[in-house]
């Protein structure tokens, strides 16, 4: 989940979308402003995703992991 400075979501949802691991991503209305999913083989590479990718992009302010167990 990842909350974005106003005015950046619609830019970011597509840098966001071409990162690597990222399976897909949406603009969402809530507490968060875009929720992507990310596909990876290990919790270790979800995390890198989220913390060298996603969380290094210019305008992204929070994000927030969850790890689906099924």
């Amino acid at each position: 989940m990842v909350k974005t400075a106003a005015g950046k979501s619609e830019g970011l949802l597509a840098a966001i979308r071409d990162l690597e691991s990222v399976a897909d991503a949406h603009i969402v209305a809530g507490n968060y402003d875009i929720i992507a999913e990310v596909d990876a083989p290990e919790v270790y590479d979800v995390l890198s995703a989220v913390s060298s990718g996603v969380q290094g992009l210019e305008g992204v302010t929070e994000t927030k992991t969850y790890i689906a167990m099924d």
